[in-house]
Formats: structure tokens, C-alpha cells, sequence
């Protein structure tokens, strides 16, 4: 399946290529030599997940899910916690500024994450990977 961002930069440089270079032949070199070296790069990243998520270091290996736990406690907290502290203390007759967050931006980098899982859950039930 080809990587929509890999699909957009080709596209991007087949227009400027489109451009600037009359020989087509030239051109369909060029984008396949684009495309190989951004599959080239993202095969190097998948590497590199692979040697991270294989550490025995926390710190190496756990980056990745404490940016997850990061974000659930933040959707907890700004979503649950905080109006139902507003909600309590409001009964009980106080006026409290409980603390915001630009939610927005951590919103995207949980949906993200959660799209990623799903995709990882499609795989495990469509047996698509060794690892089920």
C-alpha cells in the first residue's frame, strides 16, 4: 500500500518536474529515483522503530507509549475530571479557575496515535503481520 505522504511529495515533484523538464523520459527517471529514495527513508524509520521498541532502556523503548499516557490523561482531565470538579465545587457554593490547555494540538497527536492502533488492529485480525 503506497504511503499517502510518498504519494503527495511525488505528486508535488511531477508538477515541478512537469515544468522544468521537456524529456519525459528524463521525468518518469526522476520521480521513480524520488521514489525510491523516500521508500529508502521510510524503510530506515521502520529500522529504527523496530531497534527502539526492542530496547531494554525505558527511556529508549518507552517514549512512545508514555506520549500515549500523556495524551489519555490529558483527554481524561479535560473531558471528565475538570468539569466534574467544576460541576462539585460549584454544588458546594466555591469559585474555582480550575487550570486550562490548549487541547487542540494533543487532540491531534491522540488521534494520530488512535488511528495508528487501528490500523494495527486491522492487521492483527486480518492475520496480515507474524507477530498475532
Amino acid at each position: 500500500m503506497p504511503d499517502p505522504i510518498t504519494n503527495s511529495v511525488v505528486g508535488i515533484a511531477g508538477n515541478v518536474l512537469g515544468k522544468f523538464v521537456a524529456d519525459k523520459n528524463l521525468k518518469m527517471k526522476l520521480e521513480h529515483e524520488l521514489k525510491t529514495q523516500l521508500q529508502t527513508a521510510n524503510l530506515a524509520q521502520i529500522e529504527v522503530n523496530k531497534i527502539e521498541a526492542a530496547s531494554k532502556s525505558w527511556f529508549v523503548a518507552g517514549w512512545r507509549p508514555s506520549v500515549g499516557w500523556v495524551c489519555s490523561l490529558a483527554m481524561l482531565y479535560h473531558f471528565i475530571l475538570a468539569p466534574m470538579i467544576q460541576f462539585a465545587v460549584g454544588i458546594a457554593g466555591i469559585q474555582v479557575d480550575l487550570p486550562e490547555f490548549e487541547f487542540s494540538q494533543l487532540s491531534t497527536i491522540l488521534m494520530a496515535m488512535l488511528g495508528m492502533a487501528g490500523l494495527r488492529t486491522y492487521e492483527k485480525k486480518e492475520k496480515v503481520t507474524k507477530g498475532n
